[in-house]
């Protein structure tokens, strides 16, 4: 993986885990708070698989 695509991937699981563990320290005092949280975490991770799935494919086509 590119190492500028590897930095942004680390970046923004560290994101994600931040606020998953917002959300559940959240989870049993504002539940509404906490699904907010949730959701923007699970928006990350699905940037995250994105990038990752785009620079698997890179080196793929590549070696073709």
């Amino acid at each position: 993986m590119n190492a500028s695509i590897l930095t942004q991937c680390n970046k923004l699981l560290d994101r994600y885990k931040q606020l998953i563990e917002q959300a559940y320290n959240f989870s049993q005092i504002d539940a509404a708070l906490s699904d907010i949280l949730e959701f923007k975490a699970i928006k990350i991770l699905n940037e995250v698989n994105k990038l990752k799935y785009l620079t698997t494919n890179q080196v793929r086509f590549a070696s073709i």
